[in-house]
Order: structure tokens, then C-alpha cells, then sequence
């Protein structure tokens, strides 16, 4: 009996090891207070409020864009997001920008049916890969959003609320890097709301 305790007590340190690893290589890209870690593109509205990131659409209603300052190549990036009107934002990833021209791939966040995990590429091919019509009935709509995007080698898989939503093969995106952005669309009455933007490295 006191064997099978000894085990049991190495077991569950070593679950508790890998936890604090797992938990400690996991960086916090939003600190909850100020834009910290950021830049932003473009006249339309970025600030915090009670926690959270909004994004809102401004007088210009043209595209907006909040650009990381360090850049990743392989990793798993998980937001949460409620979208307030319209909601066609987006998640840039291995992307540079110049003004408000931005180059790379967007895992889209936008209403219901308008593929919401589906891959777009960002002055290049267009949409390369979108969800199914039953995987886009996994949005929220007015309600908080979980979505992972996961980017290791040439693979890029996304889930929303944890449901899987694409799985894309693609060289291009295995061989580059870059970095993260949150997007605004053009046209106006645009608000999205984020919390809990966690990148974990691979």
C-alpha cells in the first residue's frame, strides 16, 4: 500500500511539473491594462475597457490593424472574442504590414455563414480553405468566442469553441514567418471585443 502511495505522489508531480512547463511557456500577448506590445495601424479605434481589448470602427471606415512587435513561426494562439455589430474582424498570423497594406494569412472572425476559422491570404490567393456549413454553426453570434489557431511547418489547423473548423496544408506559410495581428474591416460599424489573447510557442 505504501508502494502504491509513493507512485501515486510521483505521479501527480509529475503532472504537476508539465503544468507549470506548459503553463509558464505560454506568453500573454495582451496584459488586460494598455496596448503594451502592440502598434497600431490605421485611424480606426483600438482601447481597453474593464479588461478588455476593443477593437471599433472610426470616422474613416477604412481598415485597421493592431500589429504584435515580435513575430512567431510555429505556435498555438488562442483569443477570445465577442463581436458588437457587424463583428468582420480577423486574426492575422506570419504577416508584415506597411501603412494599412498587410501581407500574410487572416483566420477570419466574422458574422454567421461568412467563415468565421476559414484561412484567407492577404494580397495573394484569397480564401485558400473554409469551414463547412456545419463547422460554421459553431459561431456565437453576440456571445464570447474561444478560437485556437495552431501554425507548426506547412499545417495550420483552427478550432472555434472546440470544435475543429479547418485543417490547411500550404508550403508558403511553412516557409515564412511574422507577425500577429488583430484586424478591423472596412466600411464602418465594425466593434469586436477580446480578452485572453495566449500564445504558447511550439
Amino acid at each position: 500500500m505504501k508502494k502504491l502511495t509513493m507512485n501515486k505522489k510521483l505521479v501527480l508531480g509529475s503532472l504537476l511539473l508539465v503544468f507549470t512547463i506548459t503553463s509558464f511557456a505560454q506568453l500573454k500577448l495582451f496584459n488586460g491594462k494598455d496596448l503594451t506590445g502592440w502598434k497600431i495601424h490605421g485611424t480606426e479605434k483600438w482601447y481597453v475597457e474593464n479588461g478588455e481589448l476593443i477593437c471599433e470602427s472610426g470616422p474613416d471606415k477604412q481598415y485597421g490593424y493592431l500589429v504584435s512587435d515580435k513575430e512567431f513561426t510555429n505556435f498555438e494562439l488562442t483569443v477570445d472574442f465577442k463581436q458588437e455589430s457587424n463583428g468582420n474582424s480577423g486574426v492575422f498570423f506570419h504577416c508584415s504590414i506597411e501603412g494599412t497594406k498587410i501581407a500574410g494569412w487572416q483566420a477570419e472572425v466574422a458574422p454567421i455563414n461568412m467563415h468565421t476559422g476559414g484561412i484567407y491570404e492577404s494580397y495573394g490567393r484569397g480564401w485558400l480553405i473554409q469551414p463547412s456549413a456545419d463547422a460554421e454553426k459553431k459561431l456565437k453570434e453576440g456571445d464570447w468566442n474561444t478560437m485556437l489557431v495552431r501554425v507548426e511547418g506547412k499545417k495550420v489547423t483552427t478550432f472555434l469553441n472546440g470544435a475543429p473548423m479547418i485543417t490547411l496544408l500550404d508550403d508558403m506559410i511553412g516557409a515564412s514567418s511574422g507577425k500577429i495581428a488583430l484586424q478591423i474591416h472596412d466600411g464602418g460599424g465594425v466593434k469586436v471585443r477580446w480578452r485572453n489573447i495566449l500564445l504558447k510557442e511550439l
